[in-house]
């Protein structure tokens, strides 16, 4: 089916447009263009800032002149992760999507129905010509999934809003009044590289779901980082020389592979010593990880590696390295407080970078887990830096929009919706850090597998989505 066709069509038809544009993070230039287009083409004042956000201003429509002024957000980034036997290039190519049941997906690789579904949602409204709403801007921001940098860089008074409807959750019954600030950990190291004796070894950890470093983190999915890191801590005994490491990818994304190339004394002793440890972990995650793969295999390779010392420093901090939920949340039942997602490794002649991302919705929580890495892998002779901190967005809970919007969806769907913060970074916490006198929620369809192959999002939900949106904008209440 093509996608442009769904309904409601006047949103599909853009998220269609929208996957046909490459947008990997920190390279939305052509993403951007298409936007400002988008606004020009319709008449409406576009400007792009500085930093590369697209605001696009829409007069109210008749009537509604005297409701608050709103800003619609959306960020135009998508996280680019593919399936090892894809060949797709996110810097060249358009999403592939398909429809299956009630779902669209992409064949092989991530969807961004995070956040395209809002960007077409949001240019629906632009475009139309009979959706009622008060006098809006439409705020596109760049770089959300690695670094919030268009949120960051957005200046104090560049928006009149008074209410904000960020589009960016993935729980149609949900409203989120609240998110996690985050912190990146970054792990440094130069080894001088030794001619090693033994027997070459290569592990592979394949075969893991992935997900969302924050919306995921608590539902006991395994890092292949992590486990990678367990069977090289098995062999220790066996005289373990890291040649490589290969494992994960993007700080946001748990995850899915890991590769290891070692050499130990004997590959025959080495395999029987930990082929037990192997079994006990896939039996650990055999109800969430069914698919979990992990291979050893003896192979040819004449490459230096780190020494039998520093390769034991190494493997003991990925050891002692936190990676998950760190503290739930005594105030808010099920919502995690603060994590780790240890979200990449990388040895390669004798260049180490390990990078996590420690989230929290409490600013001391956050501190607490990064220092905590930091003790781990400065006791392991690396270099950390401590980057591109962002904070959280603390929930008030008796605005007016969040009373309004829970009223219409009880009218509306015969059912109170949950009104929630989420273990994630929204960039409603940025932007309030200088509009601090905006209110602000956030909500959205229902998305599966956001940050992974496996990313999908239901039609039946945008199409609930679509209509309870319109009814939010000609609800907005009056100026004060």
């Amino acid at each position: 089916m093509n996608i442009a066709e769904l309904q409601p069509q006047e949103l599909w038809k853009n998220f269609a447009a929208l996957n046909a544009v490459p947008r990997p993070s920190k390279k939305e230039e052509r993403v951007i263009a298409f936007i400002k287009n988008f606004g020009e083409d319709l008449g409406l004042d576009t400007t792009v800032d500085e930093t590369g956000n697209v605001i696009i201003r829409k007069p109210a429509t008749g009537g509604m002149e005297n409701r608050k002024p709103i800003v619609m957000q959306s960020h135009l980034d998508m996280v680019c992760q593919k399936n090892n036997d894809t060949d797709f290039d996110f810097d060249t190519q358009g999403i592939k999507m398909l429809v299956d049941g009630d779902w669209v997906k992409a064949d092989g690789t991530t969807l961004g129905a995070d956040n395209g579904i809002g960007v077409a949602a949001i240019m629906a409204v632009l475009a139309s010509k009979d959706i009622a709403h008060p006098a809006l801007e439409a705020l596109f921001t760049i770089d959300e999934e690695t670094g919030m940098t268009g949120a960051l860089g957005l200046k104090p008074g560049q928006l009149q809003g008074e209410i904000l409807l960020n589009l960016d959750t993935e729980e149609d019954d949900e409203l989120d009044i609240g998110c996690a600030g985050g912190v990146d950990i970054s792990a440094y190291k130069t080894y001088a590289t030794v001619k090693t004796e033994g027997d070459a070894v290569s592990i592979s950890v394949k075969g893991l779901n992935g997900g969302h470093s924050g919306m995921d983190i608590d539902k006991n999915l395994g890092n292949a980082n992590v486990l990678l890191a367990r069977v090289l801590y098995a062999g220790l005994s066996h005289s373990v020389n890291l040649i490589s490491i290969d494992g994960g990818g993007l700080r946001n994304a748990i995850p899915r592979e890991a590769n290891a190339v070692v050499r130990v004394k004997n590959f025959v002793d080495f395999k029987s010593d930990v082929q037990e440890l192997i079994n006990d972990i896939k039996a650990e995650f055999a109800t969430t990880e069914n698919n979990l793969s992990i291979e050893i295999n003896e192979m040819n390779n004449d490459d230096e590696g780190l020494s039998t010392t520093d390769s034991e420093k190494l493997i003991r901090a990925l050891t002692a390295a936190h990676n998950g939920v760190y503290r739930m949340s005594p105030d808010i039942v099920g919502l995690v407080e603060t994590s780790n997602n240890i979200a990449r490794v990388e040895l390669k002649n004798g260049d180490l970078k390990i990078l996590n991302l420690s989230r929290s919705s409490v600013e001391s929580g956050k501190t607490a887990v990064a220092h905590q890495l930091q003790s781990v892998f400065e006791l392991a002779d690396m270099k950390v830096e401590l980057s591109g901190s962002y904070p959280g967005w603390k929930p008030t809970p008796d605005a007016s929009i969040i009373q309004v919007m829970e009223k219409i969806y009880k009218e509306k769907f015969g059912e109170t919706p949950k009104v929630v913060a989420c273990h994630a970074g929204l960039e409603c916490g940025i932007i309030g850090a200088n509009y601090p006198e905006m209110e602000m929620i956030s909500f959205g369809p229902n998305i599966k597998g956001a940050h992974s192959p496996d990313e999908r999002v239901s039609i039946s939900s945008v199409q609930k989505f679509w209509s309870y949106l319109k009814d939010i904008l000609a609800e907005i209440p009056p100026k004060n």
